[in-house]
């Protein structure tokens, strides 16, 4: 609970945050949108392609919810925040920013491949 609420704190320019009790860890969310989860003291924040490099270069690892049954293989989606990114609010602030900015565009992406286009009769 005492990280919870330092990365909250964190993150508190980022604007209204939730956090919620979610498998044994916390998700965050902004304007209900799951962005980031903190499992075992580790903030892991969303990251695609454009971001996966640069994160990784700074020392970021992806997240394993289930460290023994993956064997070293963890998930693409979210990286874990190293702690001089941690410590440093305004390159924190950055990083949550893409990551919600990340968020919002799967969002989009997936309520567009879910609506249904219906053929024009003539």
């Amino acid at each position: 609970d005492g990280f919870v609420s330092f990365v909250l704190e964190q993150l508190d320019a980022v604007g209204p945050l939730t956090s919620k009790r979610m498998f044994g860890g916390v998700g965050l969310y902004a304007d209900d949108l799951f962005f980031a989860p903190i499992s075992r003291d580790v903030l892991y924040l969303k990251a695609d392609d454009r971001t996966r490099g640069a994160m990784k270069k700074a020392g970021a690892r992806p997240f394993q919810p289930y460290p023994n049954r993956q064997r070293g293989k963890g998930t693409t989606q979210y990286y874990s925040v190293p702690a001089a990114i941690l410590e440093d609010g305004d390159a924190l602030l950055t990083w949550a920013k893409q990551s919600i900015a990340i968020a919002q565009g799967a969002r989009l992406k997936g309520s567009r491949s879910r609506t249904k286009t219906t053929p024009r009769r003539r």
